[in-house]
């Protein structure tokens, strides 16, 4: 009877590191689990924030398109101008070219 009463006793270690074992798997599963997801979330945020600059960079980017446009513009405008005034001037000096050779 005391052989079987040994017996059983070593049985009962047995399980119990058995269990304390899958305790210990299950519990460095969890941690894992939970690193992992950290992470993850960690990363989506980065990634969000990331998304969050690029939109603003390209907006910055869309207004500096439109003011370089208007400047073009208004460039492209005063020389129009210029040149229709160095166009005037042009005629006025030849009129006058040609009037002073009449007087001669």
């Amino acid at each position: 009877m005391k052989e079987q009463l040994v017996t059983l006793a070593a049985g009962e270690d047995e399980w119990g590191i058995l269990v304390g074992a899958v305790g210990a798997a299950g519990f460095f599963a969890l941690m894992i689990v939970i690193v992992w997801q950290v992470a993850a979330t960690w990363r989506a945020r980065m990634l969000a924030a990331r998304e969050e600059q690029y939109k603003e960079l390209a907006t910055k980017y869309a207004q500096l398109l439109e003011d370089t446009v208007e400047l073009q513009r208004r460039t492209v405008e005063e020389q129009r101008q210029t040149l229709d005034e160095l166009t005037q001037t042009r005629l006025a000096v030849g009129s006058m070219e040609k009037m002073m050779r009449e007087i001669e």
